[in-house]
């Protein structure tokens, strides 16, 4: 199977769906005549999500899902936001709210029968925008943007008829930022709607779009003109608490002018919240806007700020969306990706049908195992689904599948490079992998090229100006190989290449030289190491802090034993096959060769140790015994907050060694070699 049949079938997907949804955007944002619905414009954004999740390696900078939004268009100022506006993990089932709940409680180390208040309100579907007032009166507002940066709509955002431009009442805060959803409702909408076709313009297409469109018009005259309104529902900074729950700083916001939801209920643990949201869904039609879910949120603010956050979400709190669309159509065929890591991936490409808005040709089938439970083969009518950010999968085949023929079996030779492809055995346990990986590493064209595209992803070395196109352009020109290779572009020779010219070269160059500097996580989250995401991408280099340092000690651990292996199993959330993983990567003589050529090309910043403000800044502190104050979860979490480096074993390296009651081993060699040692009370003293 050539490689465009193959890994590049995923590849060309992602780039439809980017197209797309920029030229949807285009539409909505710039001639504020929206081209597609509401709910094919979701689809489409869930559809690249899951996409990208199920296959990172595809990620590329130029995806709308790098961001919690979408970049500032320059349109408009920027306005960087003081805290982050971050998105929410999803729902959808029952189970997952339940399991939520009880996640809340294992972490703060409640028992499960403790009682819990959470909130549960309607999931707006608009546009999210954050308006700071200083002493009552509003100064700034702008939109989500990436979650850090959004665009400066201040001016737009005045002429929003319920969103005060003085605070009411009294007792806000000095600086108060209040967040919530712009949104145009359905009557209004109509109305737009009338108007238009009355004028004989075209019809707005959705809410949504409509307020999108509205809002970031250049002209705040014209915004104006639209019946955008706002429901008021969180807080960005805030220069002094403003209540102890979230009904009651919610109950402020309406007290100082704000709308806000009157669906919002208080509810005591899963049934509650579980009901209410089926009370919801069948409210969904009349309420007058439209939503797409439910969200909760631990009503008490003190545990909300124990929880804290984890990658791009709140602990506290997460979306329950509405049900997930299905349909049935044929499965045509089974087709092959080859992905970064030399994972071979059956997908499905389907006789085209419409789920949840969008047309979907294929779906995944993960690995061989599922297909085989499935009992799946071309030619079969199937089900299939839809939900949220979970990319399309097939459900069941429809009909008898008795009696078939011998399992489906992927091929045992790379469908790009013709090398062996095989599901490794682990050594400790016997368990083969359920998946299937091309052996031939970077000598692979597609690992090579998918490698490549990772490394120039937002999320790594961020080159504006360097996709997917012309990564796969470079390398089949021979031009770029490896990592290095990008640093030694010769921009005389791109710029006379079709679809360049001497600017676009010239601003390949400059977007290329701004990263000869990176920040080590990142340096090391853009090799695409197995088992390397950014979550471990940032524990290594708290831990280790200088990339030469790293190095040296992955090179003495290459036996997978010894101090320094003993030294990087320890680091808390590194498990062994990840540190395998990269300790194998950085002792292979290709990727060592490869590796060096990077660093000659680059400089590698070094992490910044901890802050020296708290006492244990810098420290590495171990957990033992049965913890009473909090949970293992929540202790290392607070410890890393305050900037100490949690270990999950005792060695000379450990500074603190809090003792719960039945500590064994770990105290006993604690006590063997020094180590300082703490109750739970004498922690909670000392990091004050």
């Amino acid at each position: 199977m050539s490689q465009d049949n193959g890994s590049a079938e995923a590849k060309k997907r992602i780039a439809f769906l980017i197209r797309e949804i920029k030229a949807a955007d285009a539409f909505y944002y710039q001639e504020d005549a929206p081209v597609m619905t509401d709910a094919a414009y979701d689809a489409l954004r869930q559809e690249l999500i899951a996409l990208e999740a199920e296959f990172p390696h595809l990620i590329t900078k130029d995806s709308p899902t790098q961001s919690v939004g979408a970049k500032p268009s320059g349109k408009f100022g920027k306005i960087t936001h003081t805290v982050s506006m971050l998105s929410l993990d999803n729902a959808f089932t029952d189970e997952d709210v339940a399991d939520f709940c009880a996640r809340v409680k294992r972490f703060l180390s409640l028992d499960d029968a403790a009682p819990m208040a959470f909130t549960a309100e309607p999931k707006i579907d608009g546009l999210s925008a954050a308006l700071r007032y200083e002493n009552g009166k509003l100064v700034t507002g702008a939109t989500r943007g990436d979650g850090k940066v959004g665009e400066d709509v201040t001016a737009n955002l005045s002429t929003v008829d319920n969103i005060p431009k003085m605070l009411s009442g009294s007792g806000w805060p000095d600086v108060l930022e209040v967040r919530g959803e712009v949104y145009i409702d359905h009557a209004d909408f109509e109305t737009m709607n009338a108007a238009q076709i009355k004028a004989g313009k075209d019809a707005y297409k959705n809410p949504r779009n409509a307020a999108a469109g509205s809002l970031r018009q250049i002209d705040p005259s014209i915004t104006a003109t639209r019946p955008l309104k706002f429901f008021a529902y969180t807080w960005g900074e805030i220069s002094a608490p403003i209540a102890a729950t979230q009904m009651e700083a919610v109950a402020r916001f309406a007290q100082w002018g704000f709308e806000t939801n009157p669906q919002m209920k208080l509810h005591n643990g899963p049934a509650e919240m579980i009901a209410h949201y089926h009370e919801i869904e069948e409210k969904r039609a009349g309420l007058g806007y439209d939503i797409d879910g439910v969200v909760y949120k631990v009503n008490d603010l003190a545990l909300q700020d124990r929880l804290g956050f984890v990658s791009r979400a709140p602990r506290w709190a997460i979306a329950h969306k509405f049900p997930a669309e299905k349909a049935i159509t044929t499965l045509e065929a089974i087709d092959v990706q080859v992905g970064r890591t030399g994972a071979l991936t059956p997908v499905a490409r389907l006789t085209p049908i419409t789920v949840g808005g969008v047309v979907v040709s294929n779906a995944t089938l993960h690995n061989e195992d599922e297909i085989n439970r499935l009992k799946v083969r071309a030619g079969d009518t199937v089900e299939i689904q839809r939900a949220g950010d979970v990319i399309p999968q097939v459900l069941r085949v429809i009909g008898d599948v008795e009696g078939r023929a011998e399992d489906y079996q992927l091929p045992t030779n790379c469908p790009i490079c013709g090398a062996d492809a095989v599901r490794d055995t682990d050594e400790k346990t016997g368990r083969i992998d359920v998946v299937r990986r091309c052996t031939n590493g970077l000598s692979c064209p597609a690992q090579a090229i998918e490698g490549l595209r990772h490394f120039v992803s937002r999320r790594a070395f961020d080159i504006d100006g360097l996709g997917a196109k012309q990564i796969e352009l470079f390398y089949a020109k021979g031009w770029v190989k490896e990592p290095a290779d990008i640093f030694k572009l010769d921009y005389d020779v791109i710029s006379k290449l079709e679809g360049f010219g001497e600017t676009s070269a010239a601003n390949l160059a400059s977007a290329i030289d701004a990263r000869r500097e990176i920040d080590f996580a990142r340096a090391l989250y853009a090799l695409g190491i197995r088992h390397i995401g950014q979550g471990n991408a940032d524990l290594i280099a708290k831990h280790y802090l200088s990339w030469a340092k790293m190095q040296t000690a992955l090179r003495a651990a290459k036996t997978h034993i010894g101090e320094d292996w003993a030294d990087l199993i320890s680091v808390d959330g590194m498990g062994e096959a990840a540190a395998g993983s990269l300790v194998d990567f950085f002792n292979n003589p290709q990727n060592e060769a490869m590796i060096d050529n990077l660093i000659a090309q680059v400089k590698v910043i070094d992490a910044k140790a901890p802050s020296s403000d708290s006492p244990v800044s810098g420290k590495t502190v171990v957990f033992t015994g049965k913890l009473e104050k909090f949970s293992r979860d929540e202790a290392k979490a607070k410890a890393q907050s305050l900037g100490a480096k949690v270990s999950g074993s005792v060695s000379a390296k450990t500074d603190i060694l809090i003792a719960g009651p039945g500590a064994g081993s770990k105290l006993k060699k604690a006590t063997e070699l020094g180590v300082k040692t703490m109750t739970e009370d004498e922690w909670l003293a000392f990091i004050g």
